[in-house]
């Protein structure tokens, strides 16, 4: 299989040791990766801050660029829930491959190569924090509101590192507050929501917090940095792909 990485915007500009991570852990399991070089962003921010007609293009270019390839991996709940679920363009069929061939990571270790085996070790105690599109978006767990058995892909994948000791916050699965744009209009609640989520993790005994969605650790992190928080902030995809 032909598996595109797909490199979201913040990850590019922020955190490329994400992107290589990800890359690194795909190769690992033996996909055949290739980083396109003509892509750029989804769309997401300007069709979530009402700007249809301008994301329009945005989406018809991310089509073009991404489907030729029998998958599109990337590690970003937030930005294949776009994809997935509101990308827009006028070449129907090519979108519609696109929309059914596009995967957050950890969704696609679970489902299309369904990995029982992930050769790393991480000897910490890690907290997960389950990001809003991931979890009720993506489904990749069971939210505490349906008041069924818990249940996490994210989670288990994680098991599956050596020495790696999973903790569980109070609220398992509460939002950090950032939102994209509602961290901006909503400043002092999002403010509150990420400082409570810190608390929660620190009552846990987390050493390291871990995410499939780096826009929420950004915002997380940064808020502990300026608090003064013991925690350290890191992409699922580092952990699996077995960095220190």
């Amino acid at each position: 299989m032909r598996v595109a990485l797909f490199v979201p915007c913040y990850i590019d500009q922020f955190y490329p040791e994400v992107a290589r991570a990800t890359l690194t852990l795909l190769e690992r399991l033996g996909c055949r990766v290739v980083v396109p070089l003509a892509q750029t962003c989804c769309g997401q921010p300007l069709a979530n801050a009402g700007f249809a007609e301008q994301a329009r293009p945005v989406m018809s270019h991310f089509v073009q660029v991404f489907a030729p390839y029998d998958y599109i991996v990337a590690p970003s709940g937030s930005c294949v829930f776009h994809v997935r679920y509101h990308l827009e363009a006028d070449e129907a069929a090519a979108v519609r491959h696109v929309q059914q061939h596009t995967y957050e990571l950890c969704q696609f270790l679970h489902e299309v190569l369904q990995v029982d085996q992930i050769p790393a070790r991480f000897p910490h105690r890690v907290a997960v924090h389950d990001s809003c599109h991931g979890l009720r978006g993506l489904g990749l767990g069971r939210p505490s509101e349906r008041l069924l058995p818990a249940w996490s892909l994210v989670r288990n994948l994680l098991r599956q590192v050596e020495g790696l000791e999973l903790v569980e916050p109070s609220r398992p699965d509460e939002c950090c507050g950032f939102g994209g744009t509602f961290a901006v209009e909503e400043a002092a609640v999002s403010v509150r929501m990420g400082q409570d989520r810190l608390a929660d993790f620190l009552q846990a005994g987390a050493e390291v917090v871990a995410s499939t969605d780096m826009s929420c650790l950004m915002h997380l992190e940064g808020l502990a940095r300026r608090q003064g928080v013991p925690l350290r902030f890191m992409h699922v995809a580092e952990i699996l792909a077995g960095r220190s």
